[in-house]
């Protein structure tokens, strides 16, 4: 539903529906009182927000169609190969389907049921949302329904013109009141209503539609019944222009509301990570300064019957198996999809799809030397395998491989796992860094211009 600016040639249903009415008010004489009032005013309830592709397919839709072909077309091929619009019938209450849509959305309008409302247009703006739900606290039914219709430009649409009259909590006589709408039907055979439709053929279509004599009498007749009943009853004018002003009192109230509660809202959420982020901080420089390194430990619970493997691979040696909810503490989540695992005293691996976090704890641990810490790092992963290389002149000496990580992606290259941590540098895709242990806070550590740093686990492979 995103926002775009409107120009001269691609105006929503509701501008040109608009310009539709004024110039009937014009031609025809009649003054129509200007109230705020919804289901009083003869009105458009068509909002404009559909997108460029939506409108491409109506289009595509309306090449195929014979208009002479619908029923009740009476108009012939202007010149250039043009065709008109045709003199379509004006039908009543002639759609079961379209009635009983009609007849939900008015039901839903009295109750101020917007869960409803939106579940057959979802085209609703949120101010007009409060709207609808603060009249409803003065209307007692919708009473009165005539469905007019006439077919719509693309199959399965219609264009709805609701006749209806009001029942006002607080006043006795029933006020008439008219509004239009583009009805459409989904690929289930439902219609709804189509409140965000912009496209140019369809809003032309609908225009021409609407300028007809058989809808300027239609429309004629509810604004000078409405008229009629407004210069005969100056307790309704009363009444009219009181709750005018109540429901923008209490609309204006709400949103001034809303507004500040969001404000607040953003203030908390921002205040709570500040003090997040500095209380990180501190425990990180506190264990730093104790010799001590923050590690976060994570549980995770089975969520299905998993086999327990020995290594990384469904070939590897069957250790046990998980049983649903079952919790092991996480010791790394590698990239390939599977798990590293305690599992009685031991590593284990399971399948990463099978398991989900259940809970993550932050606790500390206490580094007695640099080169130990690299020595315990190097010999975690149990499924490395250590290569043997022939030293030149003794070919009895075998040294370890070295492992490595490759950059994926350019990424800072810090002297703590934290973001906060001082940066060493900046390492770039496809540098190698030595692997000395990938941790489960989603860190790596590394060797970086010979000595311990640490990079964003995402951005090395």
């Amino acid at each position: 539903m995103g926002k775009r600016r409107k120009s001269s040639l691609d105006r929503g249903l509701g501008d040109r529906l608009e310009d539709m009415r004024e110039w009937v008010s014009d031609h025809t004489k009649i003054v129509m009182p200007i109230v705020l009032l919804i289901c009083v005013l003869v009105t458009v309830f068509v909002a404009v927000n559909a997108n460029r592709k939506a409108a491409e397919e109506v289009e595509a839709q309306m090449v195929g169609i014979d208009m002479d072909a619908l029923p009740g077309a009476t108009g012939t091929e202007e010149a250039a190969g043009e065709e008109s619009i045709p003199q379509l019938e004006l039908e009543i209450n002639a759609y079961p389907a379209v009635n009983t849509l009609v007849s939900e959305y008015y039901t839903a309008m009295a109750e101020g049921n917007i869960e409803a409302i939106e579940s057959m247009n979802a085209y609703v703006e949120d101010k007009e949302k409060i709207r609808i739900r603060e009249m409803s606290k003065y209307v007692d039914s919708y009473q009165n329904l005539d469905v007019y219709t006439k077919l719509g430009p693309v199959e399965g649409s219609y264009l709805v013109y609701v006749y209806s009259k009001v029942k006002f909590t607080e006043y006795d006589k029933l006020v008439p009141g008219m509004k239009a709408f583009y009805v459409c039907t989904d690929e289930e055979g439902k219609c709804y209503i189509n409140g965000g439709e912009a496209n140019s053929v369809v809003t032309n279509y609908i225009r021409e539609i609407s300028l007809q004599d058989d809808m300027v009498d239609l429309n004629n007749k509810a604004v000078a019944e409405y008229n009629e009943l407004l210069e005969s009853d100056e307790e309704l004018n009363a009444f009219l222009a009181d709750l005018s002003s109540r429901i923008d009192a209490s609309v204006g109230e709400i949103l001034a509301k809303e507004e500040a509660e969001a404000q607040e809202q953003a203030a908390a959420e921002a205040a709570a990570a500040e003090q997040e982020a500095a209380a990180a901080e501190q425990e990180m420089a506190a264990a730093e300064g104790t010799g001590e390194t923050a590690v976060t430990v994570k549980t995770v619970r089975a969520t299905d019957v998993v086999n327990i493997r020995s290594s990384d691979s469904e070939t590897a040696d069957k250790l046990g198996k998980a049983q649903i909810d079952d919790e092991f503490t996480l010791l790394e989540e590698r990239g390939n999809g599977w798990s590293k695992i305690s599992f009685e005293g031991k590593d284990a691996f399971i399948k990463s799809e099978f398991l989900e976090v259940v809970s993550e704890e932050t606790v500390t641990q206490a580094v007695e030397q640099a080169d130990a810490t690299e020595a315990v790092a190097e010999n975690t992963d149990t499924e490395t395998e250590n290569t043997n290389t022939e030293t030149a002149g003794n070919g009895n000496n075998n040294t370890e491989a070295v492992q490595t990580v490759t950059v994926v992606e350019n990424v800072n290259v810090r002297k703590s796992a934290s973001e906060n941590g001082e940066k060493l540098g900046l390492a770039y895709v496809g540098e190698k860094l030595e692997l000395l242990m990938k941790q489960a806070d989603g860190w790596t550590r590394v060797k970086y211009n010979g000595q311990t740093a640490y990079v964003k686990s995402d951005y090395v492979e």
